[in-house]
């Protein structure tokens, strides 16, 4: 007899009944709950409140059920703290009865609304002092309860924001959902401007594609680098990397393929609906995407991923690297954030229809997403600010650090004409590509091509925020559009519910917007050299680091906005601001003394060796034939020491560096001071050595090669 997993292999017509199988769905709820009870977790989910104590016992009694037939032995309250990962206490469903030897299962409601899980060794920024420990998870009932399959058991786990003690959000996922409501809010607001009265909630889906590496484990765990950090701190270019450009949506590797047919099982048993995977550009890279989803659950499946990656990597003894830029000279990862608006009546307000010139209400929407990120283009900014993304981020393989928005032919004409004379006459619109072979099909050209190197690009009906970084949460970068989108609807609402002529005042708004916020628009090569200075010239913001980025969380502009719709108070605006610097400080600092490890105990050792078997060679040639030229060995043996002494002295710099940076009081000094002083110290460090890798015999290079980790999987 076929096992589930058998049958999903074998049989293609079998996957629809394995997706969603791991989640307790709506269908699971219609099924196990009362009536009553099923209709007030929908009501409450639609339209907010809270449900009653006798329901919620009665939901996690029949949640308890359902996870225990799957083979669930604990429940966990699974959250999204400030690390950047997520976080999970396994509590077993045993309840004792009072006599010995003898326990029940059990699943109340209250354990199932909020749970406390000790809050003290999560980061908080300050938020919270250490002595004080305890901190609240409460149930997200708009995100899917679900069961993970783990090493140690079969979990039920239940999405929970976290607060501290006293209300502070301690998560990604609370302003997340605040930002949702508060879009939400205003968008409905400009609906009712044109006559839509049957929308009650406006809703930001996400799609999050999401990119990264597979090495063999035996080599990797040969790299102290890759181990502590992510990513390789020393390593020399392999012969050939991604010049022939072979590996992008090349066959993917049988072990590879293997890798991704058992993830897609795992993601498709969670309910996350991964439809695209294919090799990337760079060896060893691939990507994985799913189809948009609610924003929340996005998020939260887009974690889900992550994890799941790496647990299914490790089954096939690979490792899945996550970090922005595990290798130098190839490309890095980065992770796509599709979003787009819609109404709970199935409406796309991104959606232009075939004549955008005349949609007024997509005009105005995307007006204000225009003169929304203008305004804020150094938090977009920050959303993207982690310390892998600065090895990445504007290295003619990502966007650059500027955020500009790309609309495409079709609708910048369009924005042009309004710019200039008030309305849009006409619109490009695609044609019909002639292949030139009379059995082909005809294909209909789009209105607009897409552009790879911008930050925020149209395409078609979402908007691609392409900046954020692989191992990233989404979160911050989503509750930033959203919050953002929040304000340009709130002062277009203010303006057009007090007008008496509210479609001529709809593009007279339309035409300003454009006008005063059009230098965020650009079109071109957000690569080259001539759109940095283009974009000094129009005075857009170019914070090239995560440090430079930082600062944008605590302005009075940044204050304003988030305070307005209740997604930030300024104490947690600051603890954030706190935490991106200490996590800048931390990491930089595991990379210092990673790189410190491994120059003593590994790189160095190992060229001394090398110098040693050289000199031997040269004295033992000299000895057995005086007359035999013996210039080439010399000659290597200068190099090698010379570098080997570059590498040397180096090494001491970066030690005293990391000295120095203990002393540095202050979270932003010290993360100021990595970035100006430790980083270009490793870079010292790294140069030498990577050019002795080039020289020194392999059979006494300490760790696997370039060529080694990205083709021998």
């Amino acid at each position: 007899m076929l096992t589930t997993d058998q049958t999903v292999r074998n049989d293609k017509a079998a996957l629809p009944a394995c997706f969603g199988t791991n989640v307790f769905t709506k269908e699971v709820m219609r099924q196990r709950l009362p009536q009553n009870v099923f209709e007030e977790i929908l009501y409450v989910e639609q339209n907010g409140g809270q449900i009653s104590m006798r329901a919620a016992d009665i939901v996690a009694k029949a949640m308890m059920e359902w996870a225990v037939e799957k083979g669930a032995t604990h429940y966990t309250h699974w959250f999204l703290p400030l690390t950047g990962v997520t976080a999970e206490k396994h509590d077993s469903f045993l309840a004792p009865t009072g006599e010995p030897g003898i326990a029940i299962l059990k699943l109340t409601g209250k354990q199932l609304i909020m749970g406390e899980p000790d809050a003290s060794s999560f980061p908080t920024g300050g938020l919270r002092a250490t002595h004080y420990a305890r901190g609240y998870t409460a149930w997200d009932i708009t995100s899917p309860v679900f069961v993970k399959e783990m090493a140690c058991g079969t979990i039920l786990c239940i999405p929970t924001v976290f607060l501290s003690y006293t209300g502070e959000a301690l998560d990604n996922k609370t302003p997340l959902l605040r930002s949702m409501e508060a879009l939400s809010t205003q968008a409905v607001r400009i609906l009712r401007i044109f006559g839509d009265t049957e929308t009650h909630k406006v809703i930001p889906s996400v799609g999050a594609e999401q990119e990264y590496f597979i090495v063999d484990r035996q080599k990797y765990l040969r790299r102290r680098d890759l181990i502590y950090t992510g990513r390789t701190l020393f390593g020399a270019p392999a012969p050939k990397g991604q010049e022939l450009e072979d590996q992008y949506f090349g066959v993917i590797r049988e072990r590879v393929g293997e890798f991704m047919a058992d993830l897609n099982r795992e993601l498709w048993k969670m309910g996350i609906p991964a439809t695209t995977q294919h090799n990337e550009v760079a060896p060893a890279q691939h990507e994985c995407a799913p189809v948009y989803c609610t924003c929340n659950v996005a998020v939260d499946q887009n974690q889900l991923m992550m994890e799941t990656m790496k647990r299914v990597a490790g089954q096939h003894g690979l490792v899945c690297l996550l970090h922005e830029k595990p290798f130098a000279g190839v490309n890095g990862s980065g992770k796509h954030n599709n979003w787009s608006i819609s109404t709970d009546t199935g409406k796309n307000l991104l959606e232009p229809g075939s004549m955008p010139n005349d949609n007024l209400q997509f005009l105005l929407v995307l007006s204000c997403i225009i003169k929304a990120v203008d305004r804020h283009a150094d938090l977009l900014r920050m959303t993207a600010a982690c310390v892998g993304n600065d090895q990445r981020l504007g290295a003619d393989e990502a966007p650059p650090a500027i955020v500009s928005i790309f609309l495409g032919d079709q609708l910048e004409d369009v924005v042009e004409q309004i710019i200039e004379n008030g309305t849009a006459d006409g619109c490009i619109n695609g044609a019909q590509i002639n292949t030139g072979v009379s059995t082909l099909p005809r294909i209909m050209q789009d209105a607009t091509d897409r552009n790879r190197t911008s930050p925020f690009a149209f395409t078609g009906n979402k908007f691609e925020f392409r900046m954020v970084g692989s191992s990233d949460c989404i979160a911050t970068a989503n509750t930033v559009l959203n919050t953002i989108m929040a304000e340009a609807f709130a002062e277009a609402a203010d303006v057009l519910e007090q007008s008496t002529d509210r479609m001529g005042d709809v593009s007279r708004l339309i035409a300003e917007n454009l006008r005063q916020h059009k230098r965020v628009i650009f079109n071109g090569n957000g690569y080259c050299d001539e759109w940095v200075a283009e974009a000094q010239k129009r005075g857009l913001p170019n914070l090239p680091s995560m440090v430079a980025s930082i600062p944008s969380l605590t302005t009075k502009k940044a204050a304003d906005l988030f305070t307005r719709f209740g997604v930030l108070t300024e104490p947690e605006l600051e603890s954030r601001s706190e935490i991106l610097y200490e996590t800048y400080a931390k990491v930089t600092s595991i990379e210092a003394r990673t790189m410190i490890h491994m120059a003593s105990k590994h790189y160095v050792p190992a060229v001394v060796r090398y110098s040693a078997r050289l000199s031997d060679s040269i004295c033992k040639v000299r000895s057995a034939c005086p007359a035999a030229p013996v210039a080439a060995q010399e000659k290597l043996l200068l190099r090698v020491t010379t570098l080997l002494n570059e590498a040397f002295d180096a090494l001491n710099a970066l030690k005293e560096c990391m000295e120095q940076s203990d002393r540095v009081e202050g979270m932003q000094e010290t993360a100021i001071f990595c970035h100006d002083r430790v980083t270009p110290a490793m870079k010292a460090l790294r140069d030498p050595i990577d050019q002795l890798e080039l020289l020194v015999d392999k059979d006494i290079w300490p760790v696997p090669t370039y060529g080694d980790l990205m083709f021998e999987v």
